[in-house]
C-alpha cells in the first residue's frame, strides 16, 4: 500500500505577520497510524523541501503521543525536510491520497492546479482521499467526472465557523471552511468545537478538527484494506 501525503508551503498568516503552515499532530497522527500499518508514505509540497510547521502546533497544550514521537524521529524529519514536489507526483504510483490541515492550505493548496488534478484522477481511479481540520479546502476547486463540485451532495466536514472565531482568526483566514463547502451543495457535518469527527461519503475522507486526525486516518486505513 502506498500513501502520498500532501503538505502546505504557505507559512504567512495573512497580514498578522505571524507564521502559520500545517497543523502537526494532523500530519503525525495519520503518519504513524499509516506507517505503523505497514503502509509506504512519500511526502509532497508545492515548492518541495522543508514545509512549514504552524509554531502553535508544537506549543504544551498542542503536544500528543504521536507529535513527541516525532520529535524524537530523525528520520520522519528528514524525510519531512526533503519532500517532493507536488507536480513532479502521480496518481498511478499511489493508492490514496491524504492531506494534512493548518491553515497554509487556504492559501496554497485550495486552487493548486497540480493538487486539483491529482484529486480528480485520484477518484475517477476509485481511490480514496482523505483531509482533516482546514485541508478539506483542497476540494473546493475540484469537480467530478460531470465538471459539478466533488463535494456536492456529499457528506462533509472541515474546520468550522465556531472554532475559527474560537482561535481569533475569523476576519484573518481569506474565506471561512465551513461557508464555501455549503455554498458548494457539501451536506456539512460538525459536532462540538474540539470534539473528534471523521466524515466518510464513497472515497471523500474529512475530519473536523486536530482532534479528529487519527479517526480518519483510521478510515483511510479501513478503505485500503
Amino acid at each position: 500500500m502506498k500513501v502520498l501525503i500532501v503538505l502546505t508551503s504557505h507559512d504567512q498568516l495573512g497580514d498578522t505577520g505571524q507564521q502559520t503552515g500545517f497543523w502537526l499532530e494532523e500530519f503525525a497522527a495519520p503518519y504513524y497510524r499509516l506507517k505503523d500499518a505497514g503502509v509506504e508514505i512519500t511526502l509532497a509540497t508545492p515548492q518541495g523541501g522543508q514545509p512549514p510547521v504552524d509554531p502553535k502546533s508544537r506549543e504544551p497544550d498542542a503536544m500528543t503521543d504521536a507529535t513527541r514521537r516525532f520529535e524524537n524521529d530523525s528520520q520522519a524529519q528528514e524525510a519531512l525536510a526533503n519532500t517532493a514536489h507536488l507536480a513532479d507526483m502521480h496518481e498511478a504510483d499511489f493508492d490514496a491520497l491524504f492531506y494534512p490541515g493548518g491553515h497554509g492550505p487556504l492559501w496554497d493548496l485550495h486552487n493548486n492546479t497540480n493538487s486539483i488534478h491529482l484529486i480528480e484522477q485520484f477518484l475517477a481511479a476509485g481511490k480514496p482521499v482523505a483531509s482533516v481540520c482546514h485541508a478539506p479546502a483542497v476540494l473546493l476547486r475540484t469537480n467530478d467526472s460531470e465538471g459539478n463540485p466533488v463535494v456536492q451532495g456529499k457528506k462533509v466536514t472541515g474546520f468550522s465557523n465556531s472554532e475559527e472565531a474560537a482561535v481569533g482568526l475569523k476576519d484573518v483566514v481569506p474565506y471561512l471552511l465551513e461557508d464555501e463547502l455549503k455554498k458548494l451543495g457539501g451536506d456539512y457535518q460538525k459536532v462540538d468545537d474540539w470534539q473528534p469527527l471523521a466524515v466518510e461519503d464513497g472515497l471523500l475522507i474529512t475530519g473536523q478538527n486536530p482532534q479528529s486526525s487519527k479517526e480518519v486516518a483510521d478510515k483511510l486505513l479501513k478503505q485500503l484494506q
